[in-house]
């Protein structure tokens, strides 16, 4: 309350009397190159500024990336996953994506059929507006593409997992 008085009678002073209690004189900054100070060298090339706000950003100290600790008893061979463990791994990996592949093979499917080699069924706010049927039809190649990329890139996966389990010999 005490201090809300004070502020009070301050702003009352300031105002009846048309100074601005609030606004103290600002200190005279002069830029010397790159640099900005209060206090200019008297050899640099210092050339005092007007009475502009100047924002000061403080660099970021750069911390120290974490060390990696390793654990004197700990082996190699201990990391390593067994290799039925690995077997079940992959061929969990192999079934989900197949699934996804399905998945995608049956959206560009119907893509496809939207598509009707390039030439979709016009609806019925389409007749009489071109542009939103030609926006329909970028959108659908533009889906046709991606769909392939998604089927091209699921079938390296697959084969990248399928590869090194025909190739390999226990």
């Amino acid at each position: 309350m005490n201090r809300f008085f004070m502020l009070y009678v301050l702003c009352a002073v300031g105002a009846g009397t048309g100074v601005n209690v609030w606004a103290a004189d600002p200190l005279q900054v002069y830029r010397c190159g790159n640099a900005y100070t209060n206090q200019p060298d008297p050899k640099g090339n210092c050339v005092p500024l007007r009475s502009a706000a100047i924002t000061v950003i403080e660099g970021t100290k750069v911390q120290p990336s974490p060390t990696v600790a390793t654990l004197p008893g700990v082996v190699a061979s201990e990391s390593k996953v067994d290799i039925g463990e690995q077997r079940q791994r992959d061929a969990q990996a192999r079934a989900v994506l197949q699934t996804e592949w399905q998945r995608a093979q049956t959206r560009h499917q119907a893509l496809l059929q939207e598509w009707n080699q390039g030439e979709p069924e016009r609806r019925a706010d389409e007749q009489r507006q071109p542009a939103k049927y030609q926006e329909r039809v970028a959108q659908l190649r533009a889906a046709l593409q991606r769909s392939e990329a998604d089927l091209a890139g699921l079938q390296r996966e697959l084969s990248r997992l399928s590869a090194p389990a025909t190739g390999a010999t226990p």
